[in-house]
């Protein structure tokens, strides 16, 4: 008898939750799970939190309201847990807009010679209750001048990465303290510039590729690689996989989708990509060459499975550590979901969750990238309030999927794969990045944005407010995701690259604190500017006291990982010059190890890209001046 599903109780509801996603179950196993609840609330009922009388084609209030009355796609379900990652979210972003909508058109300069108070960090001096509630007992956020971003244009939201801002890691070499560090001018275009010189990726579509392994390459994607990009359809797989076999792997949407999972599959497989020697032909190359090869024709289509491919392609870019190139296909990509969601009418059903995921991993993606180069903006994020969260793949699609010519099995291999890979549809790391890259973006647009500063007296309820929203984002993410708080290394990598980017976030979002000091080393003699320094600091070094975890991430994350290792690593080298700053540290022994093995894990990836090699020579640089500084000041080592 096949056991029943694994199953985990939600820490906030109590429901009993399938982890692996599968959606089989047997007469006995429905019983144990409860029914899920139909949607019948509208999208502005459900964003407005009012009830929904359902009545269609208009509810009640959006005929009120005069306003178009869309509900949710039937087969487009969200279980507890998943939909817990981003309630909370959704809600106090709500609040966020509110609150900012209040505040006057002020352009404030964060000021070195204008200390905060304790009281104006809004550190531990709220209720949480109250707090969530939107209700601020001290008033504060009424004092918050954000320039244009307190009546953004409607189709702007504060969910948007900013055209202009000083996120980038190359900023910091501009910082005071750290730009002694560093031995010429360095602009932030100098990576973006020494990408776009890069010579173009060269492959051989001729060079064949075996399919003896394609098993474990497909096991190895579903389980490693998928996790991430959630956007092929395991229950339709073997389908998908005896139709290319047919087509000799040839041409079609079908075949170039198959290729690229296998390539995935084969670099998920191998580890990381720094490993490999510089004279070694990546893992995959064969099944990327032949697909690069059938997607040009690929990109002609403007349909779902079309926009597919090329976001796995990118995917494969994004192993290589070619940014720019992923960019590109991501820009194609983008233009075609605007064009396809553009009308309801042009994506058929069967395609619409799939249009969902390629959407939400196109956003996430260009936002990753923009946080780092100064890239033209795609338009994408337009569609963010009316494009749906991933809810699952159906396990039966129609038969008239595209590319699909009906045949039958034709060949053994074929056979054996159909029979041996049972696949999982998991979303519990995509839909927590969605709500966390959402959160980034937020902090960007409110913290970084190049058009308006703050007083540290004004940048405290804003910092205190994001905070807090990463706290919300950390409580609602369902147990089999929610990593310990903890500087342990963690086994599971979901939990491992979800820790990555919560300290990263936790990182800029008190970063402003430490420019602060600085600038004028008097403002951290308030405890509030002290306390939020420790706090960044603290997150710092969780992401660089275990370097080599991030490596767990090498498949998405390598390049923006390396650089967030960069960009932490010449904050603790500044502050270690910095006499407040330096307090809040570990000893300098343990400090300089730490700096050290960044360094090293940096080294590993020089030749992979231009801009990493840059990024290697300017921290290995800044460690140099900076123990000839420390030693001239006669600082102990």
């Amino acid at each position: 008898m096949t056991p029943p599903p694994e199953r985990d109780i939600d820490p906030i509801t109590g429901v009993e939750l399938d982890l692996l996603g599968s959606k089989k179950r047997s007469s006995e196993d429905a019983a144990e799970y409860p029914r899920r609840r139909a949607t019948i609330a509208c999208q502005i009922c459900r964003l407005r939190k009012t009830r929904c009388n359902g009545a269609r084609p208009k509810c009640q209030l959006c005929s009120d309201l005069d306003a178009e009355c869309v509900y949710r796609e039937p087969g487009i379900k969200l279980d507890a847990g998943d939909k817990l990652i981003l309630e909370h979210l959704t809600r106090i972003e709500g609040l966020l807009h509110s609150s900012l909508a209040a505040q006057g058109p002020h352009h404030l300069a964060l000021s070195s010679t204008s200390p905060a108070t304790s009281n104006d960090t809004g550190i531990g001096s709220e209720d949480p209750i109250t707090r969530m509630n939107g209700i601020s007992t001290s008033g504060r956020m009424t004092a918050v001048g954000l320039g244009s971003w307190a009546n953004p244009p409607p189709s702007i939201s504060i969910s948007t990465m900013p055209k202009v801002h000083s996120t980038p890691a190359l900023h910091l070499l501009q910082w005071p303290l750290i730009r002694d560090l560093v031995s010429g001018p360095y602009d932030p275009q100098n990576l973006l510039q020494l990408e776009m010189a890069r010579e173009p990726l060269r492959l051989n579509p001729n060079s064949g590729f075996d399919l003896a392994n394609a098993p474990a390459y497909v096991q190895a994607f579903f389980n490693h690689a998928n996790i991430w990009y959630a956007c092929v359809n395991p229950y339709t797989w073997n389908r998908y996989y005896r139709t290319a076999l047919a087509q000799g792997f040839q041409d079609g949407p079908v075949s170039c989708l198959v290729l690229l999972v296998l390539a995935l599959g084969a670099a998920s497989r191998n580890g990381s990509i720094s490993f490999l020697p510089a004279d070694h032909e990546p893992p995959g190359l064969p099944y990327f060459a032949a697909a690069w090869a059938i997607l040009p024709s690929v990109m002609m289509r403007n349909s779902a499975i079309a926009a597919q491919c090329m976001v796995l392609a990118s995917a494969y870019l994004f192993y290589l550590v070619r940014p720019l190139e992923a960019w590109t296909l991501l820009s194609n990509v983008s233009m075609k979901l605007q064009l396809l969601l553009g009308n309801p009418n042009r994506v058929p059903a069967q395609w619409k969750e799939l249009s969902v995921r390629v959407y939400w991993n196109s956003l996430l993606y260009e936002s990753d990238l923009l946080a780092e180069l100064d890239l033209p903006h795609s338009g994408i994020v337009n569609f963010e309030e009316i494009v749906d969260l991933p809810g699952g793949f159906e396990e039966e699609d129609d038969d008239e999927d595209e590319g699909m010519d009906g045949e039958t099995e034709k060949d053994d291999r074929s056979g054996r794969l159909a029979e041996e890979y049972t696949g999982r549809d998991e979303l519990w790391y995509f839909l927590a990045e969605i709500a966390l890259r959402r959160l980034l973006n937020r902090v960007s647009h409110l913290i970084y944005q190049k058009d308006s500063t703050h007083t540290l007296s004004s940048l405290g309820p804003i910092v205190s407010e994001l905070d807090f929203q990463l706290s919300q984002w950390y409580e609602s993410l369902p147990q089999p995701v929610q990593f310990p708080l903890t500087q342990s290394p963690l086994s599971n990598p979901v939990q491992t690259v979800l820790r990555l980017r919560y300290n990263a976030c936790r990182t800029i979002i008190y970063r402003p604190y430490i420019l602060a000091v600085f600038e004028n080393e008097q403002a951290g003699a308030d405890p509030g500017v002290r306390e939020c320094c420790r706090r960044c600091l603290d997150a710092t070094l969780r992401q660089l006291e275990h370097v080599t975890s991030h490596r767990e991430g090498h498949l998405p994350y390598l390049w923006q990982g390396a650089l967030s290792m960069v960009s932490q690593t010449l904050l603790i080298m500044g502050a270690t010059m910095s006499p407040t700053l330096s307090t809040l540290l570990p000893p300098p022994l343990r400090v300089d190890a730490i700096i050290s093995s960044v360094v090293a894990e940096v080294e590993r990836y020089a030749h992979l890209a231009p801009s990493l090699k840059l990024s290697s020579e300017i921290i290995r640089d800044a460690e140099r001046r900076r123990q000839i500084c420390l030693r001239s000041a006669g600082i102990s080592l």
